[in-house]
């Protein structure tokens, strides 16, 4: 395995919890994408390889986390999520957009291009 493969494989969405939440999310230097998910939950299971996509096009300009609902119910709840999944766009940790359920790759990437003005690289 050559350091191209292992480089494809490394995963960049970054899973949270209660304990590093405010560390990783609210006082991150990056735009954040967070991705409410349980691990019971069929559409959650279909965004997040999009996720993993486009955590790699806009690597080091946007954070990608995600955070178990059942695991973290005290933050889920601190956001109001009553569906899964629900991704939200965080600047400077004051939500700037909020999309609910699965949805193609694309309306994450016209979304986060318009919310944060930060274009995909190819």
């Amino acid at each position: 395995m050559d350091s191209m493969e292992i480089d494809l494989k490394r995963e960049l969405v970054i899973r949270v919890s209660s304990s590093n939440f405010k560390e990783e999310v609210i006082k991150s230097n990056l735009p954040v994408v967070l991705d409410f998910y349980a691990g019971w939950c069929g559409p959650c299971r279909m965004v997040s390889p999009a996720m993993e996509h486009l955590s790699r096009e806009y690597e080091g300009r946007v954070k990608f986390v995600k955070i178990d609902t059942d695991e973290n119910s005290d933050v889920a709840n601190s956001f109001n999520i009553l569906a899964l999944p629900t991704i939200l766009l965080l600047e400077s940790g004051k939500i700037k957009d909020t999309i609910v359920g699965a949805n193609p790759v694309e309306l994450y990437r016209q979304h986060i291009d318009k919310i944060f003005r930060i274009q995909a690289s190819d």
